[in-house]
């Protein structure tokens, strides 16, 4: 099993070569700003539709499906994106899940070995980001801890919203800039997660 560090754990911003090199399809800048959408009861629908496709596609070698990110989040504002996160195996072997997904129309756009072995793929006809990871990898137990603690405490839910907001009326080259810039309050809001109930 495959499972590094990451950029953002570490603190630290992609830089524009970083990002190019993860890329393995053409990126684009942002045209205008990022854009925030209220709260969608049919986000859930959604990620439940793709994770049967998955499961579909890779069967047992889908270990687990866990919808996260902040259209997990009921009442939170969130960019209308599904986030997925996908555990296989091993996220680096490549030849064990990438041609099955890859057959069900999922186009793989980002290797990152820099970012837990990460892979992410996007959807053949729903705007999803599914990220893979190796089973057992800190990253998928990160994101999780994130989503359960912005739907069981209102105030870091805000917290986290005033955040997005703020950071959406700037000005982004690149959409990860954005997630960049959100690192900061997600650790503040995580360093609670342990400290304290919600």
């Amino acid at each position: 099993m495959s499972c590094h560090e990451s950029r953002a754990s570490r603190g630290q911003p992609h830089t524009e070569e970083q990002i190019r090199a993860t890329r393995l399809v053409e990126l684009k800048p942002l045209v205008g700003r990022i854009v925030l959408a209220d709260y969608d009861p049919a986000w859930p629908r959604l990620f439940e539709r793709e994770a049967q496709r998955v499961r579909a596609a890779l069967g047992d070698r889908a270990l687990s499906i866990d919808h996260v990110g902040s259209t997990a989040v009921p009442g939170l504002v969130a960019k209308p994106i599904i986030d997925m996160v996908l555990a296989v195996a091993d996220s680096a072997d490549e030849p064990a899940y990438v041609p099955s997904m890859e057959a069900a129309g999922y186009v793989l756009c980002i290797r990152d070995p820099d970012d837990h072995e990460q892979r992410l793929f996007n959807g053949p006809d729903t705007n999803i980001n599914l990220h893979v990871h190796s089973h057992g990898c800190s990253e998928i137990s990160r994101m999780l801890a994130f989503r359960d603690r912005l739907r069981a405490s209102e105030a870091d839910r805000e917290r986290y919203a005033s955040a997005k907001r703020g950071l959406a009326a700037k000005d982004w080259k690149y959409t990860q800039n954005y997630a960049d810039a959100k690192t900061e309050v997600i650790a503040e809001i995580l360093k609670r997660t342990s400290a304290s109930p919600p």
